[in-house]
């Protein structure tokens, strides 16, 4: 049950969250802007703001009083001296929460934690300028003007759609000699391309007549090699009747 469960505990006995917030004390008044979780920055706020309303009287005891809370002798220094005369005129109040994203890891949520008077960039005392509107009745020369005026708009108009005719009419005449010009670019770009196109089917004769005076010559090479095997197979009968002579057996055995 929730009985005797006044503020948040923080899943910390009495002695370590006491020590945890005079040292984000601490770090509050040092840094004047801290970075924590929002339930620690919630606590911290009610933790410390009496703290700083006490150091308005800045009397021994209660330097003692807020020293027996924070236990460091240098953030008791700061916030007697420089913080409470930059927070005297202010009846409470004194921090500010900014919540941010959560945490990666646990997902805690975070939030920035500040002193009001540190922060410019929230500043709402700035002058505001009023509005005024004024209003008059118009003369008989301010009319005149007002006339003269819209009558001299229109002549510039009317100037300057007997110029844009003009433009125009010149812009047409423009227009026509470039088509003309493209299509005489166009014609000697079709010409190019046959002189190209004919070039090509010269080409594709040269390489053919290439090929056949090559299979000419391969069969000549043929040819050459048919007839050294016909003059290598008359030689072998040859010597082969020259083995069978009985004279030349017969000059040899001499």
């Amino acid at each position: 049950m929730r009985h005797g469960k006044r503020f948040n505990h923080l899943s910390r006995k009495s002695a370590h969250r006491k020590a945890m917030l005079a040292n984000m004390a601490s770090s509050l008044i040092e840094h004047k802007r801290i970075k924590t979780t929002l339930a620690k920055a919630k606590a911290l706020r009610s933790y410390i703001e009496p703290l700083i309303t006490k150091s308005k009287n800045d009397t021994t005891h209660s330097r003692r009083v807020v020293f027996s809370y924070l236990k460091q002798k240098d953030a008791i220094t700061e916030l007697f001296t420089e913080i409470s005369t930059k927070i005297a005129d202010r009846p409470g109040g004194y921090t500010r929460i900014i919540k941010l994203s959560n945490r990666l890891g646990d997902n805690a949520q975070m939030a920035f934690i500040e002193l009001v008077d540190y922060n410019d960039d929230y500043e709402t005392d700035k002058p505001k300028r009023k509005k005024s509107r004024r209003t008059r009745r118009k003369s008989s020369s301010e009319s005149n003007i007002i006339a003269s005026s819209t009558s001299n708009k229109d002549n510039d108009i009317a100037s300057v759609k007997n110029t844009s005719g003009e433009e125009q009419k010149i812009k047409g005449e423009e227009s026509i000699d470039e088509v003309e010009s493209k299509e005489e670019n166009k014609e000697s770009v079709v010409e190019e391309a046959d002189v190209v196109d004919e070039s090509k089917e010269s080409v594709a004769e040269e390489a053919e007549v290439v090929v056949e005076s090559k299979e000419s010559v391969a069969k000549e090479a043929d040819v050459v090699d048919e007839s050294k095997k016909s003059v290598a197979e008359e030689t072998e009968v040859v010597d082969e009747k020259n083995n069978k002579n009985p004279e030349n057996q017969v000059g040899k055995g001499e």
